[in-house]
């Protein structure tokens, strides 16, 4: 089935969308892919910046249903644009103590702690709970996540929001980012960006017509380009589907996208 694209602002968010989205009154900084009348396990998730995201932290499942939550966030970014300069914080430059992050926090020293790093089209990242991160300026990116809605903001450059210091430094692991789980695209094929015990996002290009096929576990795409037909729908760059493995995915010359599965 298609998934519904829901238009959400933020303050960091954009006026001016990129081809093939819609402008909508307001900053629009996310679109949400979600069933109606379903809870699937993993949120797909389009982000438009034009401004830094604030700095901050997901709990992992354990940490989330302390505070009464139904699980933690782990997420994946794939890069979809990013103007000259643009960068993400992943991790901070060394391991930084509890004490040492709140206080960072209340200066706001902690914006040059963090470890930025420049990003390109192509560039992916796996983001584990507890890894203190934001997301910059100029960046059009697809996130796949667990389908929680669960942030602790430790900064945000003096936004009236509110922030979740205690339960953010609880859950921090404030140290550089080495996650293997990484990297660019380059000119592959196919390949894997994350395999988690979480979920599994992989990253297809065709050469010509041809089909996958996915032997007992659904799957959600998330076309880059060109054409994509699961059953009797067809999915063109924007849009996001979620299938049963039972339909085969066919996909024309030139045709990207992202594929993920749930573990859980």
């Amino acid at each position: 089935m298609k998934l519904a694209a829901n238009y959400v602002e933020k303050p960091w968010g954009r006026t001016v969308l990129p081809v093939p989205f819609k402008n909508h009154a307001g900053k629009i900084g996310e679109i949400w892919f979600d069933a109606e009348n379903r809870d699937l396990p993993l949120l797909v998730k389009y982000l438009f910046t034009s401004e830094k995201l604030s700095i901050q932290v997901h709990p992992n499942d354990v940490e989330a249903k302390q505070r009464g939550a139904r699980s933690g966030k782990e997420e994946c970014w794939y890069i979809l644009d990013a103007e000259p300069g643009a960068t993400l914080g992943i991790g901070t430059k060394y391991e930084i103590s509890a004490g040492h992050l709140r206080d960072a926090a209340m200066s706001g020293a902690i914006e040059q702690l963090i470890d930025w790093k420049p990003v390109r089209a192509g560039d992916y990242f796996y983001i584990p709970a507890g890894t203190v991160h934001a997301i910059g300026a100029g960046i059009s990116l697809i996130e796949v996540q667990q389908n929680a809605d669960i942030t602790y903001r430790l900064y945000d450059y003096g936004r009236d929001r509110a922030l979740h210091l205690d339960d953010g430094l609880a859950v921090s692991k404030a140290r550089p980012y080495d996650d293997p789980r990484s990297g660019n695209v380059g000119t592959e094929d196919f390949c894997t960006l994350a395999d988690s015990s979480l979920f599994r996002l992989m990253f297809t290009s065709g050469t010509g017509n041809q089909r996958m096929a996915f032997a007992d576990v659904p799957y959600w795409i998330m076309p880059i380009s060109g054409t994509y037909r699961c059953g009797a729908e067809t999915l063109e760059a924007g849009e996001c589907g979620y299938y049963e493995p039972e339909l085969d995915l066919e996909f024309t010359e030139g045709a990207r996208a992202l594929i993920a599965q749930s573990k859980f």
